[in-house]
């Protein structure tokens, strides 16, 4: 499978630039990665200052990091220990970013695809009912500029994104609008994955029915149509997972 690491850029809200992020960035693929193991105790933060030469301030400021992403747990007397990945914040873009890069992002875009297709209808059933007037031209500006580029792949991506993260918006439910910031970053990434089939094939960007099916969805939002809401968007998702699928597979025939 395809190689997401490469285009999937951090979104977590930390810098990983820097001493501090050099850590981050080392110990958060390790533990992805699984060569520490939940349960194991990290390196103690004298063998961490001189492996990454950094200062001890740094890496205390790294484990502070990693354990608000849900890897680890820091205890007193006792150390750093990796916690069970079911307790991890999945909906952090940088461990999703470590996960592809130690070779498994197929199992977690796989959950997450279905995710979406449970959670992103649901938010434009919520939507339906619960959107103002300005969330409703937000998600309407979003969807014009999704026509106006429908042949433009970067400004139709930023288009694209923001539709669907101005529904989340109009959900008015913090949990469904924090799930959109990851939906975010895996819609660029499919992006990015599909642009490089087309330069594969030198093929001529046009998302119009793409668009035009967002467009149902707006349209059954802004009429206060529920179901409609919910079953428009349930397409969308499912037209992304397959173009999606069909772009990976491309890709993997290509590298062989």
């Amino acid at each position: 499978m395809a190689d997401f690491a490469a285009d999937l850029d951090s979104g977590s809200g930390y810098s990983m630039r820097g001493l501090q992020g050099r850590v981050i960035e080392a110990l958060g693929a390790d533990i992805v990665g699984g060569r520490y193991l939940p349960g194991d105790l990290l390196p103690r933060e004298a063998e961490l200052t001189e492996q990454y030469g950094v200062s001890r301030t740094s890496v205390r400021e790294a484990m502070k990091v990693l354990a608000a992403k849900g890897l680890v747990e820091i205890r007193q007397k006792i150390g750093t220990r990796v916690r069970d990945p079911h307790l991890w914040s999945v909906f952090d873009s940088d461990i999703l970013r470590w996960y592809a890069m130690q070779g498994r992002g197929d199992e977690i875009m796989r959950d997450l695809i279905e995710l979406r297709q449970i959670l992103e209808p649901a938010a434009a059933r919520l939507a339906a009912g619960r959107s103002s007037m300005t969330d409703l031209r937000r998600i309407e500006l979003a969807h014009l500029s999704m026509v106006q580029n429908a042949h433009d792949n970067n400004r139709y991506a930023q288009s694209d994104v923001e539709f669907h993260m101005a529904v989340y918006g109009a959900s008015h439910n913090a949990l469904l609008q924090r799930f959109g910031q990851l939906v975010a970053d895996f819609m660029q990434l499919t992006f990015n994955v599909q642009q490089r089939v087309r330069a594969h094939d030198d093929a001529d960007v046009d998302f119009t029915d793409d668009a035009s099916s967002h467009g149902d969805v707006y349209n059954a939002i802004n009429r206060g149509d529920a179901a409609a809401a919910a079953s428009t968007m349930l397409d969308v998702v499912l037209d992304g997972k397959s173009a999606l699928i069909e772009a990976l597979a491309h890709l993997d025939r290509t590298a062989d």
